[in-house]
């Protein structure tokens, strides 16, 4: 008996010391300390360039994305760059000191955001372009509205508005925004086939709601009666709105935008605006940092994450 008491005490005294050795918490283990049970790294730093703040559109955009970073335990650090190409890329050279494991580039000009786009890839940033594309550099990933099939749900809701025979007004957006191209394209792909459908006037307004008045007000003046407007998004339709008020020809010239902020929500609904095409800012903020966390810690993506298009009518 007294033997047996012995061994007891001393399995007793060794457990204590082993316990004791151990630097561990119970039930701990130092594989994936920073991040998941699945070993996934949370401690992730994400640099986001939006092309301005002064657009609702990507104002909720980057709401998106900050509080989808927020849920995930990621850091994330916004820049504007005002719509100014130069800006830009001093604000992506500084997100690049900054040291931020993901780059996520949404470009006022998708031709000069290439340089930027260079300067990450140099410092093994990987790059995520969103809304808009880049012309060069290298990218993980693009995520965005089909842009081209928005315009092209823009060029069919006209046409049948007004049986195919109308003149047409489109007031463009940022010259080499990739949003620009593929818009414009997707609305010419259906009225140039249409020989009673014709575009009399077409001139950019830089996204600018302001800029949109301005330019409408010189179309009227220039080309007087017309039949409808396509804006490539919803800040220059609601300036075109503004013009068409003053001219008292609103009630009889279709108005379609693109976006679907709450201000142009609000015009379709008090039948100010015929239609804007939807897209999901928020979700493709979130999509953004979904997929930067997915390259962050080695996986793959798609090439293009498309975000759903919906034709907003009252």
């Amino acid at each position: 008996m007294n033997k047996w008491l012995k061994v007891c005490s001393m399995v007793a005294i060794l457990f204590v010391v082993l316990t004791a050795c151990s630097t561990d918490a119970p039930g701990t283990s130092k594989d994936g300390e920073d991040g998941d049970k699945n070993g996934k790294d949370n401690n992730i730093k994400i640099g986001l360039s939006v092309s301005t703040l002064n657009n609702p559109f990507f104002v909720t955009l980057r709401d998106g994305a900050e509080d989808s970073a927020k849920e995930a335990g990621y850091e994330i650090v916004t820049s504007d760059a005002q719509d100014d190409p130069s800006t830009q890329l001093s604000d992506i050279e500084d997100l690049i000191q900054q040291g931020v494991d993901v780059l996520l580039v949404n470009p006022v000009d998708s031709d000069a955001v290439s340089s930027a786009i260079e300067l990450a890839n140099d410092a093994d940033i990987p790059v995520i372009t969103v809304d808009r594309s880049a012309e060069g550099g290298e990218v993980v990933t693009h995520i965005a509205s089909d842009n081209e099939s928005g315009g092209e749900m823009a060029g069919e809701f006209i046409a049948k508005q007004l049986d195919n025979k109308a003149k047409l007004v489109e007031i463009e957006g940022v010259s080499g925004a990739s949003a620009t191209r593929e818009r414009g394209k997707g609305f010419h792909n259906i009225i140039d086939k249409m020989d009673d459908m014709e575009v009399i006037a077409n001139q950019s307004a830089d996204f600018d709601r302001t800029k949109g008045l301005s330019v409408m007000e010189n179309i009227l003046q220039s080309k007087g009666e017309i039949d409808a407007v396509f804006a490539h998004n919803d800040e220059m339709a609601l300036g075109a709105i503004e013009a068409l008020e003053g001219k008292s020809m609103l009630d009889d010239v279709v108005v379609v935008g693109f976006d679907a902020t709450d201000d142009a929500v609000s015009a379709v609904e008090d039948g100010r605006m015929d239609a804007t095409i939807a897209q999901q800012p928020e979700l493709i903020g979130e999509s953004a940092i979904e997929a930067a966390g997915k390259v962050a810690n080695g996986e793959e993506v798609d090439d293009f994450i498309p975000v759903d298009l919906q034709m907003v009518t009252k």
